[in-house]
């Protein structure tokens, strides 16, 4: 049997071992959740906000062990980590208190004696989740989908399979029933055959995923092919637009720590950061003194700002990224190679003279990597914004907030954010456009993705004619 090893990208060492599962194990998983779901989909809405509330506890209550958990599969640092717990939880509280109002019948005055809208579960969900996050990109998606009614498989990154297992425990033992939320243990090389077979499945109602462009294209491909619905959260190669009359140490600050949180791997990350060409000069020279004052090490030390990328493939592959766009004619200004020792370390980076042709320019660099790319004047900043096949998040910055609205709107973008980083927020749907993908997570919008939207019309005797037209 095919087994599945985490490893710690801080030091190269091994941390578990798990059995893979075979086809009977998925087949099994699958059937618990199908039955599961149709006796939590009966329960009241108040019922299954219990549940997720006491998940809000139990995350709040284990956040050292969770966030620890998460730093030794994937590097993030400690600060990081538990931020990340508590977001979770911030979440499960959210749609234990507002899924009642989101998913209410709504009636609509018609001719029939009574009509409504209804948003009713879909079934069962499945959801491929990354690494990056791993225990928050899988409780944006569960939390709404459960609360809607439907149970869940989760096939998440190998690397993070005791991530997996952990959002599984902690939905069991807040009372959710057996089988409903199921963490799929999938070797690497069976993951495409697996999904395929799942998403084809018809007890499968949907299929959520955040992932790799190619990932999320085989995703939505094998979904439309079933008939059912997808939500697809892609890459992004965010635009951070700097005008001439921001403030430029605070906001070189903020785009050196928005850019390296996570050691650069995050999909809404400011990957691009065009400059008007008047202050281009002294953004750079700033953001560079911010990216040389980060600590680089042990991300379960206090103090430290960046720690290691998950893996070592991921590493190289950035690596091969920067040589790249420098033989290209890109200037390097900061890191640039990889870290010596054990673990999957890259320095922080800062590349300047980006122009198109150059691969950071044209690809996204899934890592601590800021590109400076710059640009005449406004006009010219909106242009390069726009010049990428992506369409996630997008920021400006300036002194003039209305100025700044006015910029975003002309931006193709997913999320406009006016001198902040993007962010999300279980407040505020999330999701992209174009290659970046289609369709919402978390507010309402999150919600109403995992439902079958239903028109109810009700005679209380039937009526005299037929319709004349459909």
């Amino acid at each position: 049997m095919s087994a599945v090893v985490t490893v710690n990208p801080a030091t190269g060492e091994p941390l578990a071992e798990y059995a893979a599962f075979t086809d009977a194990d998925v087949d099994a998983a699958l059937e618990r959740a199908a039955g599961a779901q149709q006796e939590w989909a009966a329960r009241p809405i108040d019922e299954r906000a219990v549940v997720l509330r006491r998940v809000a506890g139990l995350l709040r209550e284990e956040i050292d062990d969770l966030a620890l958990l998460v730093t030794r599969e994937m590097g993030k640092p400690l600060v990081e980590a538990r931020a990340e717990v508590e977001k979770c939880a911030t979440t499960c509280d959210f749609y234990a208190d507002n899924t009642a109002a989101f998913l209410a019948d709504e009636p609509v005055e018609t001719s029939a004696d009574r009509s409504w809208i209804s948003y009713d579960p879909v079934g069962v969900v499945l959801a491929v989740m990354p690494w990056n996050f791993p225990l928050w990109q899988v409780l944006r998606f569960a939390a709404p989908a459960l609360m809607a009614g439907n149970g869940a498989l989760l096939k998440h990154s190998p690397n993070t399979t005791g991530c997996a297992l952990a959002v599984e425990r902690l939905l069991a033992a807040a009372g959710a029933p057996a089988g409903l939320f199921a963490a799929l243990v999938v070797a690497e090389p069976d993951v495409p055959a697996v999904t395929a077979r799942l998403i084809a499945d018809p007890r499968i109602g949907a299929v959520t995923i955040t992932g790799s462009e190619r990932a999320g294209r085989a995703v939505g491909a094998a979904a439309g092919g079933a008939v059912k619905k997808s939500v697809l959260e892609l890459g992004g190669s965010d635009p951070f637009v700097v005008l001439a009359d921001a403030d430029l140490p605070r906001v070189a600050a903020l785009a050196a720590r928005g850019r390296l949180m996570n050691a650069g791997q995050s999909c809404i990350s400011p990957k691009r950061l065009i400059v008007e060409a008047s202050v281009a000069e002294e953004f750079t020279r700033l953001l560079v003194a911010e990216v040389d004052g980060l600590v680089v090490g042990d991300p379960e030390a206090s103090g430290t700002h960046v720690g290691p990328m998950a893996r070592a493939d991921l590493r190289d592959g950035v690596h091969q990224q920067v040589e790249a766009s420098v033989a290209a004619g890109a200037r390097l200004l900061a890191g640039g190679h990889p870290l010596p020792g054990p673990g999957c370390f890259y320095a922080p980076t800062v590349l300047a003279d980006v122009v198109p042709g150059v691969p950071a320019y044209e690809e996204e660099v899934f890592g601590p990597v800021a590109v400076v790319i710059v640009a005449r004047d406004e006009d010219d900043a909106v242009r390069i914004a726009d010049d990428t096949r992506f369409g996630l998040g997008a920021s400006v910055w300036t002194g003039d907030p209305a100025r700044g609205i006015a910029v975003a709107r002309r931006i193709r973008s997913g999320a406009a954010f006016v001198n902040a980083l993007v962010a999300s927020d279980p407040r505020m749907p999330f999701g992209g456009t174009r290659a970046s993908g289609y369709g919402r997570e978390l507010a309402a919008a999150g919600i109403r993705e995992f439902v079958n939207v239903r028109t109810w019309w009700v005679l209380d005797e039937p009526g005299g004619a037929a319709p004349v037209s459909e």
